[in-house]
């Protein structure tokens, strides 16, 4: 028998690195304000599942931008319901010029690197 230490363990090919670039973290969190434009939470909330632990910058973002469109969503749904009162049709289309303009905002910050907070957002996620 000889002296040599067992090889290393195989490495899986598919794992990721645990923590994403400088500018990797920009751009998901860029990509992550400017989805919530075309599909609500749906990005931010996959965003935070799977990059929550790539990078403090990237967490940042994902759950800021999460919070800000779970705080729009309820806000959408409430103007719905007041459809029924003349008042939700201008309420819908404020929501919808807050979640474009604030998303716009929040991602050319993100992709500056700089943190952002979305103003109107009920924190959810931390």
């Amino acid at each position: 028998m000889s002296d040599l230490p067992p090889p290393p363990p195989p490495q899986n090919p598919y794992e990721q690195s645990p923590q994403l670039s400088p500018n990797d973290e920009k751009l998901w969190a860029t990509l992550v304000h400017i989805g919530g434009i075309f599909f609500g939470f749906i990005p931010a909330l996959i965003g935070y599942l799977i990059l929550k632990d790539k990078g403090p910058f990237v967490r940042a973002h994902t759950a800021t931008a999460l919070n800000f469109q779970i705080t729009m969503t309820i806000a959408a749904i409430i103007s719905s319901i007041l459809w029924l009162v003349v008042i939700g049709i201008f309420l819908s289309i404020a929501v919808a010029v807050v979640v474009v303009v604030f998303s716009i905002i929040a991602a050319v910050k993100a992709n500056q690197g700089e943190p952002y907070s979305y103003p109107l957002t009920i924190k959810f996620v931390s």
